[in-house]
C-alpha cells in the first residue's frame, strides 16, 4: 500500500500548485455568490436541497424568474465543484511528506478547513433558502467564508515554511499595525454586508432587510471604516519603507494600498451613481482580493525557515529519527 501511496505522493511544487487552487476556488465562491445576491437571483431556487419542490436541478420553459433559477442553481453547481477541489487538496496535504517523510499536521489541519468550511457553506446556503433570504444568514453565508479562504491563503505560504516558531522580520510596531489591518478589514468587510442587506440589492426584491438600520447610516459606518482601512494600509506602508523590511513585504504593502484606494473609489462611484449591480460586484470582488492581500502581507512579516519537500522519483529507505543533540542535514 505505501509504494501506491508513494507514486500519488505530490512534490512541495505540486503540493503549492494544489493550495493556490483551493485559494482561487474559494475567492470563485464569493465572486459568483455575489453575482447571486446582486442579480436577485437569491431565490431563483425556491427550497433546498432542491432547486424547486419538484426538481433537483433547475427547470423551466420561458421568463425572468428562469434566469435566477438558472443563475442561483449554477452558484450550487460551483459551490459543488468547489467541495471538490477543497476534498483534493485535503488529501493531497495528508498524502504529502516533507523531505525526511514526516508528514506535515499544520498543513493537513489548514487543509482540513477548506472541506469542512464549504459543506458548512452549503447547510448555511440552505438555510438562507428556507428562511427566504433573512439578512443575518444571507451577511453569515458571506462572513463564514472569509477563515476559510484565510486558511487556504495560510496553507499555500505554509507549504514553502518550516515547521519552528515565527521570528517576526520588522519591529514590534510594524507586526502591531499589520495585526491591526487584519482586523479593520474584516470589521469593513462585516459592515459591507450590513450595507447590502440594508439596501436594494438584498438577493430579491422582496426580501427582508436590516429594518433596523438606516440605508444611509450604515453606508455612512462603512465609508468611516474604509477611510481608517485606508490610513493604516498607509501607515504600514510607510513603516515599510522607513524601517527595515523585506522586499517583498514592501512590494505587498502597495499592492494592498492600491486595491483598498480601488475600492474606496468603487464605493463612492456605486453610492453617487445609484448603487447599479454590476459596479457594487466589482466592489464586493475586490474584496476578496484585499483579503488575500492583506493576508499575505502579514504572513510576510514573520519567517519560519524554508521547508525542502520531496523530490520526484523513487521512495527513499526510511531512517530512524535523529538522536537527540545529532544535526541533520535536509538536501538542497
Amino acid at each position: 500500500m505505501g509504494a501506491v501511496l508513494d507514486r500519488f505522493r505530490p512534490t512541495q511544487r505540486t503540493m503549492r500548485r494544489i493550495a493556490l487552487a483551493g485559494v482561487i476556488m474559494l475567492t470563485l465562491i464569493i465572486w459568483t455568490g455575489g453575482a447571486v445576491r446582486l442579480s436577485e437571483s437569491g431565490l431563483g431556487c425556491t427550497t433546498w436541497p432542491k432547486c424547486t419542490s419538484a426538481s433537483l436541478v433547475a427547470a423551466g420553459l420561458t421568463g425572468d424568474p428562469l434566469i435566477h433559477r438558472w443563475i442561483e442553481f449554477g452558484n450550487r453547481l460551483t459551490t459543488g465543484a468547489i467541495e471538490v477541489v477543497a476534498v483534493l487538496v485535503f488529501i493531497a496535504a495528508w498524502l504529502y511528506r516533507d523531505a525526511r517523510g514526516r508528514r506535515r499536521r499544520d498543513l493537513v489541519w489548514l487543509a482540513a478547513a477548506q472541506p469542512a468550511g464549504i459543506f458548512a457553506q452549503a447547510i448555511i446556503g440552505g438555510i438562507l433558502v428556507l428562511t427566504k433570504l433573512a439578512p443575518f444568514w444571507v451577511s453569515l453565508h458571506f462572513i463564514a467564508t472569509l477563515p476559510v479562504l484565510a486558511a487556504a491563503v495560510a496553507l499555500h505560504q505554509r507549504i514553502n515554511e518550516g515547521t519552528g516558531k515565527a521570528k517576526p522580520l520588522v519591529q514590534p510596531l510594524v507586526i502591531f499595525v499589520s495585526r491591526i489591518l487584519v482586523a479593520v478589514t474584516s470589521v469593513m468587510m462585516l459592515a459591507g454586508t450590513l450595507v447590502t442587506g440594508s439596501g436594494p440589492l438584498a438577493g430579491a426584491a422582496d426580501v427582508q432587510r436590516y429594518h433596523f438600520l438606516s440605508l444611509t447610516g450604515v453606508t455612512q459606518l462603512h465609508a468611516d471604516i474604509g477611510w481608517v482601512l485606508g490610513t493604516i494600509a498607509f501607515m504600514l506602508v510607510a513603516c515599510l519603507h522607513f524601517l527595515p523590511a523585506p522586499h517583498r513585504a514592501i512590494l505587498l504593502g502597495r499592492v494592498v494600498l492600491v486595491l483598498v484606494g480601488i475600492q474606496g473609489l468603487l464605493g463612492y462611484v456605486q453610492y453617487f451613481s445609484g448603487l447599479p449591480a454590476a459596479l457594487v460586484w466589482f466592489h464586493v470582488a475586490n474584496t476578496a482580493l484585499i483579503w488575500i492581500a492583506v493576508l499575505r502581507l502579514h504572513f510576510a512579516l514573520r519567517d519560519r525557515g524554508h521547508a525542502v519537500g520531496p523530490e520526484p522519483g523513487p521512495r527513499s529507505e526510511p531512517r530512524s529519527e535523529p538522536a537527540a543533540g545529532e544535526e541533520v542535514a535536509l538536501p538542497l
